[in-house]
């Protein structure tokens, strides 16, 4: 897919065409990496919402708890590691950048660094396994305001697709859930329930995305792989006003029902997220471990996907699709891959219509 993405509705959402590629960027969210950058961080996630100071310090306790530093900087760092590794391993010489919305790297420090070393073309691997504005869209508008920033020789980029369904996936994640269910006595794991999280969304984006629909598939994927059929979806780490509907049930809620209904043991597995940053540490080992704790329920959280090995030959495969002629794309489940290239009005943030095209996104291929 381009970073602007098909200029009609009606346009192809896939490419065919082998395409030669200098560099590929792994983009992402960003994270402080100590006590005196947590709040310069919490200000550029929040900046144009006016979210009240107060609330913006209870989120920083968040990371001061462990240390001022959140770890999905280091993270992905490990995550480059181990693709410049497979990537060497299967003769592709690819260079890797990283860059980040929120946190230095800055994407578009990183996009002024790929121009000065001589980069035309190039590959985007967003650190999101859904499609929704915030996880995909967001990100290539990212992108547009850097090139546009940087200007001179613009960078063209192409957004490698979305990979919820993708056996590369869905096999590291099952094989994580069939590790916590083995932390549980045998005699009672026909009855543990997995509980899958995800970031939640406002209902108005989840409107105007495949974001609910991606994830039930993925977590049913998941589920039977790892040889389960007690299995749901929860959200997790909420933010923005109280008044704006967000997706739900919130994971706090869902251990309150499962006690309700009687029920000790259980799982709970972030297939929203590919590894165990802020959001993992704090709102489920903190958080959600101390509910089911006061409600007397054995949880086990099972781990994301990190950088398994099937996990990261996936992102080579993707990558290769990208650089092959009518490649094969694999997918499990029933909604076959995703786009490509995304349609105008894929991703919207939640007003019901795609932002108008830039100069920049114009020029994107």
């Amino acid at each position: 897919m381009s970073i602007y993405g098909a200029q009609a509705l009606n346009a192809p959402r896939f490419d065919d065409a082998a395409r030669d590629y200098d560099a590929l960027l792994v983009l992402s969210f960003g994270g402080p990496e100590g006590h005196d950058e947590v709040m310069p961080f919490l200000e550029n996630v929040t900046r144009g919402r006016n979210i009240p100071r107060e609330r913006l310090e209870e989120v920083a306790e968040h990371y001061h708890h462990f240390g001022g530093v959140s770890p999905i900087n280091a993270q992905n760092r490990a995550l480059i590691a181990a693709l410049e590794d497979e990537l060497d391993a299967h003769g592709i010489d690819l260079p890797i950048y990283f860059g980040n919305r929120n946190w230095a790297p800055f994407v578009t420090d990183t996009v002024c660094r790929m121009r000065d070393d001589g980069v035309r073309r190039a590959l985007v691997f967003v650190t999101s396994a859904f499609s929704s504005y915030s996880g995909c869209r967001q990100y290539r508008e990212d992108v547009i305001r850097a090139i546009e920033e940087v200007g001179g020789d613009a960078v063209a980029f192409d957004k490698i697709r979305v990979f919820y369904n993708h056996p590369g996936f869905v096999g590291p994640m099952a094989a994580r859930v069939r590790e916590a269910l083995g932390r549980f006595p045998e005699e009672r794991r026909a009855a543990v329930d997995v509980v899958f999280t995800a970031h939640s969304i406002p209902l108005a984006m989840a409107r105007g995305c495949a974001y609910e629909a991606q994830l039930r598939e993925a977590c049913g994927l998941v589920a039977a792989a790892a040889g389960t059929a007690n299995y749901r979806l929860a959200y997790q780490s909420r933010s923005g006003s109280p008044r704006v509907p967000w997706l739900e049930p919130d994971i706090l809620d869902e251990l309150d029902a499962l006690h309700g209904a009687g029920r000790d043991d259980v799982i709970v597995a972030p297939i929203g997220f590919i590894s165990d940053h802020m959001e993992v540490l704090f709102d489920l080992d903190e958080e959600a471990t101390q509910r089911a704790g006061e409600l007397g329920m054995r949880m086990v959280r099972a781990g994301t996907v990190g950088i398994d090995a099937a996990f990261v030959a996936m992102i080579r495969e993707l990558i290769a699709e990208r650089m092959s002629a009518d490649p094969t794309r694999p997918a499990l489940g029933s909604r076959g891959a995703n786009h490509d290239i995304c349609p105008v009005n894929c991703c919207l943030r939640g007003e019901g219509r795609p932002a108008a095209a830039t100069p920049a996104a114009a020029a994107v291929s």
